[in-house]
């Protein structure tokens, strides 16, 4: 971009690159007022007694809501610390507007004079961060850092009309999310009723449509309940550091991937590992069913994914690898992750700050199966909705990636809007 704005007129160099030359660069802190001496954290414990109304922001969202608010105004916040500082895994900079409650974790930012607030916020966003970060242990942005970042500043008019192309494509963004979401909820929905049999398709439904409010919670006729041992066995993932994955090789599951990368069935493969490190790790097989050994938390603990590739591939420790015979390992996959299962395991899970559980407990799991034939339609109903989900995700990351090359061209005047 440099060499080809160097033989144009109209330009200039500056600290954020080549800008045009009615267009300013200026510093954050000239252009909003840190509002972070208003923030006031709250405890779980205190937020837990003060539940209420209002959204109480962390660095990257919502994460509580409470019964006061400490700002009723338009502003942004930038999140100042955190993994997300270096990761951008969710928004860093985001607009909030009226009476919302903030924690230390996030700056409050209040644009000066007529400055426009969708382009600051578009701007911030835009960056990276990782000059910025004043942390060790985990990644900072201190407020002296923040108010010393360059940002360019065309006319206001630019501005404005820069913040309405880039919010018709968040909107854009936006509006595929809530259709995500309203698949998930359906597929929720679809997953309480085919797992546990209240719902049945009509050549597996032998009894009345309506069951009586006294059989809820049992199982429909044809259904039995089996402990997880009684129809497989289990063996232990091994080896794998993190310095012996690769880009390339021999593909390989980790626990951590698990329940950060996979839902419900292993599509595709993040990590590989040399043929030499195989050698002292567990080979997977297709219909392996492999189960997060450690998590965070009771409820990430047993996230269990299907693994239906005939690929050569590995687990690595704390991989807890279940051996299934005569069921179908999609429709496993899905009642094992079902609400149902997901309380069972919360019961097995052992530990504090990290939780584990083993495969003499996931021995115990009592699991609901119908006939194979029904197992593998109510898979494949379940499969259909994870593949309109994942198609809506691509579509939604396919907008991000465009909104993200225009919004360099846009935020430093490569390309210019017309006013």
């Amino acid at each position: 971009m440099s060499k080809r704005n160097e033989n144009r007129p109209g330009y200039k160099k500056t600290r954020v690159g080549w800008i045009p030359e009615k267009w300013e660069c200026t510093k954050l802190g000239i252009v909003v007022d840190f509002l972070d001496g208003k923030r006031i954290p709250l405890s779980e414990k205190e937020r837990k007694n003060r539940q209420g109304r209002y959204p109480y922001y962390g660095a990257s969202g919502i994460i509580d809501y409470v019964d006061d608010y400490i700002f009723d105004d338009e502003l942004i916040l930038l999140g100042e610390d955190g993994a997300n500082i270096i990761e951008r895994s969710s928004p860093l900079a985001f607009i909030v507007r009226g009476k919302i409650w903030v924690n230390n974790h996030a700056h409050v930012l209040k644009p000066k004079g007529k400055n426009t607030i969708g382009f600051i916020c578009e701007y911030l966003e835009s960056i990276s961060y990782i000059k910025y970060n004043t942390g060790s242990a985990q990644p900072k942005l201190n407020q002296e850092v923040c108010q010393n970042i360059p940002i360019p500043l065309p006319p206001l008019p630019e501005q404005k009309k820069i913040a309405e192309i880039l919010s018709a494509w968040d909107r854009a963004i936006e509006q595929v999310g809530k259709l995500i979401d309203a698949k998930q909820r359906l597929k929720k929905g679809l997953m309480q009723q085919l797992l546990t049999g209240r719902m049945r398709f009509p050549e597996f439904n032998h009894e009345t449509h309506e069951r009586h409010e006294k059989d809820k919670g049992e199982l429909p006729e044809g259904w039995i309940g089996r402990r997880l041992s009684s129809f497989g066995s289990f063996l232990k993932g091994k080896g794998i550091t993190n310095s012996e994955k690769k880009e390339s090789g021999l593909p390989c599951i980790t626990y951590g991937e698990i329940y950060t990368k996979h839902d419900f069935v292993i599509r595709q493969f993040f990590s590989f590992i040399d043929k030499n490190v195989s050698q002292k790790s567990q080979r997977i097989q297709r219909n392996d069913i492999l189960f997060a050994g450690s998590g965070e938390t009771l409820d990430e603990i047993g996230k269990c994914v299907a693994y239906t590739k005939d690929i050569e591939a590995y687990a690595g420790g704390d991989v807890v690898i279940f051996r299934p015979k005569g069921v179908n390992p999609l429709y496993l996959s899905y009642s094992l992750n079902s609400d149902l299962l997901i309380r069972q395991k919360r019961k097995l899970g052992q530990g504090h700050s990290v939780v584990h559980i083993y495969s003499a407990g996931l021995k115990t799991l009592q699991v609901p199966l119908p006939s194979l034939a029904e197992q593998i339609r109510i898979a494949a109903v379940l499969s259909a909705c994870d593949r309109g989900i994942e198609l809506l995700k691509k579509k939604q990351e396919k907008l991000k990636e465009q909104k993200k090359g225009l919004m360099q061209k846009l935020l430093t005047g490569e390309v210019r809007v017309k006013i």
